[in-house]
């Protein structure tokens, strides 16, 4: 099943900003954002971080005809997409996450005092929480940011000391768009989330950040310096791309 619905009437092209809708692909109501751009020669549709939300650019003056038209064609594509991500992607006893690429079951502990911390429960790595069951997922970021500036800040150092280039401070944050970020007076801002993946995808991604600090460009220069600082840079990011979007598609709230 294929549908576009609109929530309101488009206004004229020229003055249009985004235009929200909700399509619904094989059953599943997806929020789609529609922005025009005069730059635009064709249009573009994407898939937001974590598969919750479709995002699309279309020419100034483009007919509704021709979007709805648009959208039926990529049925197919966009169903093969959206089927990797889980519909129910909250948290709940019982369930299961990654932490540092190994999977994870949740413990809810029942009680309402007590650490969110790692045991080892019938020889399974488990994530132990306690308080009310509806703040599980609250719990969780708290501890799974917790643990992302403990590892990323140790990555950070190694490789800030390698570069020679001092770090004015180090922030997390729950970011979509990038998995972290470098301002030229030495701030690193990275996505908590990034502490689900593998050790050397949080490597990598400190290594990419650090070496802003010299580089501040994507240049060969940047990357044979990454090269430098992280020598699986290549395996880290085709982890990320494969299996990025999946972090962000778990709903904490």
């Amino acid at each position: 099943m294929f549908s576009l619905f609109a929530k309101k009437t488009p206004r004229p092209a020229s003055r249009a900003g985004p235009l929200l809708r909700t399509l619904d692909v094989n059953g599943r109501a997806m929020p789609l954002t529609i922005r025009h751009n005069a730059r635009a020669t064709r249009i573009t549709l994407r898939i937001e971080p974590g598969g919750r939300a479709l995002k699309m650019t279309i020419p100034t003056g483009l007919r509704e005809r021709d979007v709805t038209d648009f959208l039926s064609r990529h049925q197919g594509w966009l169903e093969t997409k959206l089927s990797k991500f889980s519909e129910d992607a909250g948290l709940r006893p019982g369930s299961e996450i990654m932490l540092r690429g190994l999977v994870h079951r949740i413990d809810h502990t029942g009680h309402l005092r007590g650490l969110t911390e790692v045991a080892i429960i019938d020889g399974q790595p488990v994530i132990r929480v306690s308080g009310m069951e509806e703040h599980i997922g609250r719990r969780l970021a708290a501890f799974l940011k917790k643990e992302a500036r403990k590892d990323l800040g140790d990555y950070v150092a190694i490789h800030a000391k390698a570069v020679g280039k001092p770090v004015r401070s180090l922030s997390m944050k729950d970011t979509r768009s990038r998995w972290g970020s470098c301002s030229w007076d030495g701030n690193l801002s990275f996505s908590w989330r990034i502490v689900m993946a593998p050790p050397m995808v949080i490597d990598y991604l400190a290594a990419h950040e650090v070496a802003h600090l010299r580089e501040m460009n994507h240049g060969p220069e940047f990357w044979a310096l990454c090269w430098d600082l992280c020598p699986h840079m290549e395996a880290a990011k085709k982890w990320l791309k494969r299996h990025g979007t999946q972090l962000h598609a778990i709903d904490f709230d």
